[in-house]
């Protein structure tokens, strides 16, 4: 159990992992590994909590009900099993402005958390717009040869590559 302790896992062994780990989750559930739909559950919940059961009334709801779900819990296991992996392998710690960020754009705490929080919406109207996230298509969809995931996740790499460069400033 020595491996568990480790500060970096091999890319390959995780990348064998999570495909195995997706094709058992198609055969016992007959659903995809993915993230995003655990968000908008988590949104409608909210709301639900603000306006009550006439959320489960609108068109989106109605297809995916403000519920916990498989998907929803496997959001949870993920924040539990980073957390789990960080304290076994001594890296875990509060940072609320990473190093990088500092030295690109300041150490100011509040600035780099509406950066966050803004970046998140966008990332989850992108989510619901592809009608899935980086998981569901570029984990579970590819791994279905599908094409619209093919090129989501193509995109993906290309959206990563530029905000890297934009972030480490490649491009000088």
């Amino acid at each position: 159990m020595e491996w568990l302790s480790l500060k970096q896992w091999s890319p390959y062994v995780v990348g064998i992992g999570i495909g195995v780990l997706n094709c058992i989750a198609f055969l016992l559930s007959d659903k995809p590994l993915a993230c995003s739909t655990a968000y908008s559950r988590t949104s409608g919940m909210l709301e639900g909590l603000c306006l009550g059961p006439r959320v489960t009334e609108k068109p989106y709801y109605k297809k995916f009900p403000p519920t916990i779900e498989w998907d929803w819990m496997l959001v949870q296991g993920i924040i539990i099993g980073a957390i789990t992996s960080s304290i076994l392998s001594g890296q875990f710690h509060f940072e609320w402005v990473p190093e990088k960020w500092g030295e690109v754009f300041g150490g100011t705490a509040f600035f780099r958390w509406i950066f966050a929080f803004i970046g998140g919406i966008i990332m989850g109207i992108g989510a619901r717009w592809a009608n899935g996230c980086t998981s569901g298509h570029g984990i579970s969809g590819t791994l279905q040869l599908a094409v619209s995931s093919w090129l989501a996740a193509i995109c993906f790499f290309v959206g990563g590559i530029l905000t890297a460069m934009l972030i480490y400033g490649w491009w000088r």
